[in-house]
């Protein structure tokens, strides 16, 4: 059984892996995450996100989400961003994503948000028919832009 909590500044050291295998899926290095600037992030009195972890029985972490208020979304609502959905790889296909984005929505309900957005890449395959598997479907309206 998988069990999604919140993550706490005891979980750096595991959130700093998870973003190096995040870097190594994406193609990039697996290069753990700077763990003062995921402190920063996420654990000072006005945190960026916040991370959600999925843990098995034995309390071994399966995976992640990262999420951040927006706002506005919906006149002066306020949305939940899904910035990262990642599972390892030995704990794919065991439902763990599923008990993840249910752990984010009722983190956004929680959060008073009236809804959870989220981009996904079109060359990850199995991204795109996992969420149409939850019966989501892709939003047409935006288009995607990146300034560095």
């Amino acid at each position: 059984m998988t069990q999604v909590t919140v993550a706490d500044e005891g979980d750096i050291y595991v959130i700093s892996e998870l973003i190096g295998e995040i870097e190594a899926y994406y193609g990039g290095t697996n290069t753990p995450g700077d763990t003062e600037q995921i402190r920063a992030a996420l654990f000072t009195a006005q945190p960026a996100a916040r991370v959600l972890l999925a843990r098995d029985d034995d309390g071994q972490v399966l995976g992640m989400a990262s999420v951040s208020r927006l706002w506005p979304a919906v006149g002066a609502e306020a949305s939940l961003y899904l910035k990262e959905l990642f599972v390892r790889p030995a704990a794919r296909r065991r439902r763990v994503a599923s008990e993840l984005m249910t752990a984010v929505r009722k983190a956004a309900s929680e959060a008073g948000c009236s809804r959870v957005e989220w981009t996904a890449d079109t060359d990850n395959p199995d991204a795109l028919a996992f969420y149409a598997a939850l019966g989501i479907e892709q939003h047409q309206g935006k288009v995607f832009y990146r300034a560095t």
